[in-house]
Parts: structure tokens; sequence; C-alpha cells
């Protein structure tokens, strides 16, 4: 059948106007250059549009009970209102307007307000919205993400409700394939082959949200901030995504860090359900929807592949740890997925480690031998310090017996045949050391007189402060005429374990610190240290857009300590000169563009590329600089 064939079968099929068929045909005579995708996109915004009003299936159950996004908007009179005052302060039709009306919001130093406008930004202008965040990151990226995004989980229910995300329900197990496809009708572009155009899934069931717990429904902001930066990062192109959230249920007040009441809120937009569990084999209690034949996880992954293509990148994100490990192991190597909060997490904490070190020595260039001449204390025994620990020794090849992991009974050990120790799972069991310890290893100051640690790592998440002078002033003692390094990884800023100015003050400027959440400029002796954000988007976007545009086969661990590499290798002059291990965020596209061309290099020369970008870094480099995505392209563009 003929293009013009196709067209008239779409148009009578569809009960087009005669003036869209009219402009449409014109469309094929006078720009017949890539005609049939731009028809195609034509016709996707079309049937999108129909689409979006016929949603039901993909939007939260509470919400579509009630009718849809509008109607659920007009249902309650705080949301009516919000909605109309957040609408009235978003008038910005150019990028500069955009970022003057939301600087005015950001002056009264709370940004929940400045996070609601730049929602209702992205749902009006999308392309205004990604160019006032190009236009600055450094600024805008932590309005939009860490650290708002937090309470704006906590909050996301009490905001008015947007069209953007799907969500998967429980109760639609059987026909997630239906739901995803019912969101792709609504939201996405089709290419000239008729199939949906979805470069990039984020996905998570919001079981535990940063350091606040389950959120359920409610977190779907993080999905949402994800993808955000994949784009400001990294250029993938924003209508080629998907933010989902996998709604299992949610656990009641107990569930959360601050009690709040999320499930019960007669604002909660998901499944009013809990979550069923079950203990595993490995004495976790984990989600039972997530497991055996059919289940939820392996029923999604599957549909999303089928309607989208294998090479469509697939992330797990906030699933607590006890899902997040197995799930990892079960799907990383059928799917294009990784899990960020494991490996992420990991590679950007290597990458600051690495940083460290080229602070300590600017002209040192083997930083993967010289990690091997540290000693590391992990206080928190999650997924990020357990991925860091996993990472350091078996891509980096540091002696298991210089690195040192905690959780609530102090440091994790093992006996020498694994019977018995103080590890609560396997994967904490993985990293543990040989022998009972015979000081007390619950008090910090205790471990680092007897590990003598060179970097101590805080990602507690429910522990803020933990870090206190006598541990600072202790691990100055034991690193003499050495920088030691300290991070406080756990977000929010409420949960650092301490903040830079305390590390600065207590150590007398003596370590290298960095956080999960931006600390701001401090002085210290008569300089000003700029400490660096040791956060994920250094790392995922990078790795995302890498792996998706060269259609790798898997994401093995390889390419998370290439990736740690490349941001350490970023660093600039001025980033030594304000004691960053990382580079500063402004920069962020040139050092994810980095990360992503060390991705494609080494995929490429493992055999793990199915599609070739160039002969070597600087073709690789060119091709992936030119397939970014900017504001003013469409879905189509660079396929």
């Amino acid at each position: 059948m003929s293009l013009q064939q196709s067209l008239d079968s779409y148009v009578k099929e569809q009960g087009l106007e005669d003036k869209l068929a009219e402009a449409l045909n014109t469309l094929l005579v006078e720009k017949p250059t890539n005609a049939a995708g731009r028809l195609a996109e034509i016709l996707s915004k079309h049937s999108a549009t129909q689409a979006k009003s016929q949603r039901s299936l993909s939007l939260p159950k509470q919400v579509a009970a009630k009718g849809g996004v509008a109607a659920w908007n007009e249902a309650f009179p705080e949301l009516r209102q919000l909605n109309r005052m957040i609408s009235m302060m978003c008038m910005a039709t150019t990028v500069e307007k955009a970022l003057e009306e939301v600087r005015s919001l950001m002056t009264l130093g709370h940004n929940l307000w400045s996070y609601a406008y730049m929602r209702m930004l992205y749902n009006k202008q999308p392309d205004i919205y990604y160019g006032a965040l190009l236009a600055s990151p450094s600024e805008l990226l932590p309005v939009v993400y860490t650290p708002t995004v937090g309470e704006a989980c906590q909050k996301f229910g009490k905001l008015p409700f947007f069209p953007r995300g799907c969500y998967v329900s429980i109760k639609n197990k059987g026909q997630i394939k239906k739901v995803l496809e019912e969101y792709a009708q609504a939201e996405l572009t089709r290419g000239p082959d008729g199939k949906f155009l979805c470069d990039c899934i984020v996905f998570s069931d919001g079981g535990r949200i940063l350091g606040l717990g389950d959120l359920a429904a409610w977190g779907m902001g993080i999905p949402i901030g994800k993808l955000d930066l994949y784009t400001v990062c990294a250029g993938v192109n924003p209508y080629r995504t998907v933010p989902v959230i996998i709604d299992a249920g949610c656990f009641d007040s107990s569930g959360n860090t601050d009690k709040l009441e999320i499930r019960d809120h007669h604002l909660y937009t998901g499944e009013k359900i809990n979550r069923v569990t079950h203990t595993s084999p490995e004495n976790t209690v984990v989600n039972s929807a997530y497991y055996g034949a059919g289940n939820m996880i392996d029923e999604f992954m599957s549909a999303a592949t089928d309607l989208f293509g294998r090479s469509c990148l697939l992330q797990f994100e906030d699933f607590n740890s006890n899902d997040a490990f197995p799930l990892l192991a079960t799907y990383r190597n059928k799917f294009l997925s990784y899990n960020d909060d494991i490996q992420g997490t990991a590679s950007v904490a290597v990458a600051a480690l690495m940083g460290a070190i080229k602070l300590r020595n600017p002209s040192e260039s083997a930083l993967i031998p010289a990690l091997r001449q540290e000693r590391f204390l992990f206080h928190g025994a999650g997924s990020a310090n357990i991925g860091g620990a996993m990472l350091l020794i078996n891509e980096a090849g540091v002696p298991a017996s210089q690195v040192f992991l905690t959780n609530s009974r102090g440091l994790i050990w093992k006996s020498s045949d694994g019977s018995k120790g103080s590890f609560r799972n396997d994967e904490q069991k993985g990293v543990a050391q040989v022998g009972e310890p015979t000081y007390d290893s619950k008090d910090l100051v205790s471990l680092i007189t007897n590990l003598k640690p060179t970097c101590l790592i805080g990602a507690v998440g429910r522990d803020p402060g933990c870090f206190d002078q006598k541990i600072i002033e202790k691990l100055v003692e034991v690193n003499p005429g050495r920088r030691p390094v300290v991070f406080a990884l756990s977000n929010p800023k409420t949960q650092a374990e301490i903040t830079a100015a305390d590390a600065y003050k207590w150590s007398n400027g003596a370590v290298i610190y960095g956080s999960g959440t931006k600390m701001g400029p401090s002085e210290v002796n008569g300089k000003t240290r700029d400490s660096g954000q040791v956060n994920n988007f250094y790392i995922f976007p990078g790795m995302s857009y890498g792996a998706q545009k060269c259609a790798a086969k898997s994401i093995p661990e390889s390419l998370f300590m290439v990736a740690a590499q490349a941001v350490a290798n970023s660093l600039s002059s001025d980033d030594m000169a304000k004691d960053r291990v990382v580079p500063h965020p402004d920069r962020i596209r040139d050092v994810s563009l980095d990360v992503a061309t060390a991705v494609v290099v080494e995929c490429q020369s493992k055999g793990l590329a199915t599609k070739n970008l160039g002969s070597g870094a600087a073709q690789v480099k060119d091709a992936l600089k030119t397939a970014m995505w900017v504001p003013g392209k469409g879905a189509l563009d660079n396929l």
C-alpha cells in the first residue's frame, strides 16, 4: 500500500476533518523529505489527543474512579484552588520568562512552590520547561529533583494531578501490556513503521523513596525527576520516555519514616490496599507480587519490550532493598536493565572516591590502582553502600579485607564457614568480614580506632547527624599526614550523616567531603570550599543514553567502573581548587557525554553493542553529541 493510500485509509478510519486531511496531503506534496516520518508524527499527535481523554487503565485507580485528571482536580476544593493558583502563576511563553517566574518563587526560600510551578510549566510548555532547566541546571535541578523531590513525593497527592506518568496496578495483572499500550496511545509518538517510540522507562513501586520509606503511588515524582535528568544531563529525548509506578499497594503510616498518613489519605491516588509480603528463602520480607511464575515485574518488563523493542532501557528505581537485589539479579541479563540505587549510587560513590584521590594528588592518573591503597568503612548496609562495596571489590580489585560495612548490629561479619554472623541477608553476607570483632563494633569511634579507615561513607538513611565531632576527630587522628574522606550520602538533606560545615570545622579543614544533597560553600581557613554533590545524576543519564544508543545487550558491572572513571577524569582545575570530588553540575552535559562515550566504547570493545557508533572514542562522542535532544527537536529526530 502506498503512503497516499495509507493516508486515505487512516483518514477514513479515524473520521478526520477535511481540513486536516488536506493539510496532511499538502505535507506529502510540499515537503517530501522525511514525509513519512513527519506524517506519522502528526497522525500520532492527533491520535494521542483523542487517547488522552480516554485513559483509565494507566491512571492511578482513585483518579480513574473520579473520571480522569480534570475530574480529580475539580473533585476536591483544595486541589481545584491550587490548580488555578499555580496555573495563574505559570504564564511563561519563553524560557526567559519562565526563569523569571520560577526565580521569584525561589526567593521564598522553600522550593515546594517552585516544584509545583515547574510541574505546571511542563504540563503547559514542555519545551520551555526543558529550556529553562538547560539554561541553569545547577539552579533548577535542585528544584525538580533532590532535595525538593523528597518533600514533593510526601505531598504528591496534595498537589494538582497531571497526566504524565503511567500507573500499573496490581489489579491489572494479566493485562499490563494493555496498560502500557493505553499510555503509549495517549503520550507517545509512533515511528514511520507504526511502532511506538520509547527509548527509556524508569519504574518504581515507591517502596523506598530516598530515605523516606514507602510512599507508593505518591512516589511518581521520582521516575518523573529521573527522566528529566536523563534529558537535561544527557540529551535523552523526553518525548520518548515513560515514568512508571508499579502500584502493588502501600503500607500504613508505619511504613514511612515520618509516619505520614499516605495510603489512607483522602487525596491518595493509588490502590488503597496493603502490600502483600512473604518471607523469602533468604529470610527477608519481600513483596509477593514480584516473585513466581507470571509475577508483575516479569509481566511488566516483557510487555514493555514487546511494545517498545529490546533496546528500550528499563531502569529499576527506589524498590526496597530486599526486593532490589534479587530482582536485579533475575532480570539484568534478560532485559536491558539496571538498578540505579544499587549500581548508579555505587558508581558515583566510586567516582567521587577517585575524585578525592585526585584532590590529594592532582597528578595521579592510575586511579583504580590508587583505590587499592585505601581502607573503606561504609556505615549503613542498604543497597547504595553494598553496591559501592561490591564495585570496589569486584571491579576495582580492592582487597575484601580493606572494605568494611555496618548494619544495626555493628560491623558485618561472618564465621569462616559462613554459618553464623551479623549479616541479615545474602547481600550483606557477601561483603562481610571473616571473624567476629573483639571490640564494640556498634560504636563508630571504636570501629574507626580499630579499622583505621581512610574513607568513611555514610548512607544510613535514618540516622541524621550520626557522624559527630568525636568521630571526625578520631578519623583525622588515625590518618596522620593524610586527608581522610567523609561522604554523607543520605537524602534528603535532613537525613545527612554530617553537614559540610561541621565536617570542615571538626577536622580543621583536613577532610575531603562530599554529600548526597548539595550543602553550599564553606569558608575554611580563609579559603572557599564548594563540596561536590555525590549524586547519581553524574552516572545514570550518561549510562542510559550510551547503553540505549548502542542498543547494548546488557549492562554489566564493568560499565559502572568505566562510567566512574569518566566522571573522575572530568574534574576541571576549578573543581580541584574548590575541593569538589565531582564536577560542577553546570558542566553536567559535558560530563554525561564523557560517560556515555566511555560506556559505548566499552560496549563495542566487549561485543555488547548491537549498533556501532564509530571506530574510536572521538567518532563515538561526535555521534552521541549530534543525537542529543534539545528543545525544539521532535520525537522523530535522530531516529
